[in-house]
């Protein structure tokens, strides 16, 4: 049962990362540009990790290809253009895969495992959606000048987010975990 509730909400943040950030401006703080879905972003490196933990790693592969299947129709349904769809697929991918490995190699409290593998999958996600899809080279949304202050600006929550759930991770009580 634990096993599905993961699943589904490692899903569900996905899809409303895609429609809060379809939906609303992005939030400046100071030059910085966050779009409004990547607090959500930012958890589902952590709720990946349960479902790892839950389900294992083969079949986390498994689910990180529905999730990012699931979020290409979304992006596409929400009448994001051809580029963000594939930035927003090959970020999701290339992130979820990197965190996936790290998270299985460290060989740390889980709450560190968390926090590293997030930071990284966060950064990743962060540089290649940005420069695949907002920048110039793809949909063209963002002049290059802005770029920067595009991806710190995700960066920063993203890393905001794992120090979170790192620290929830910690606090929460010590119960069977695995890898």
């Amino acid at each position: 049962m634990m096993k599905t509730v993961l699943l589904f909400l490692y899903l569900l943040a996905i899809v409303l990362a895609n429609v809060i950030t379809a939906s609303n401006d992005p939030v400046l703080w100071g030059k910085l540009i966050i779009p409004a879905g990547s607090f959500l972003i930012g958890a589902t490196f952590i709720l990946r990790d349960l479902v790892q933990n839950a389900i294992g790693r083969a079949y986390t592969y498994i689910a990180i290809g529905a999730a990012m299947l699931l979020s290409a129709v979304t992006s596409y349904l929400l009448g994001d253009t051809l580029w963000i769809t594939a930035a927003s697929a090959l970020s999701f991918l290339c992130s979820e895969t990197a965190d996936t490995e790290i998270y299985s190699r460290l060989r740390l409290p889980m709450a560190l495992r968390v926090l590293y593998s997030g930071v990284v999958g966060g950064v990743l996600d962060s540089a290649l959606f940005v420069v695949i899809g907002l920048s110039p080279i793809g949909a063209g949304f963002l002049p290059w000048n802005l770029v920067g202050y595009a991806i710190a600006g995700q960066i920063v929550v993203k890393i905001a987010m794992q120090c979170a759930g790192a620290l929830v991770v910690q606090l929460v009580p010590r119960t069977r975990r695995t890898a």
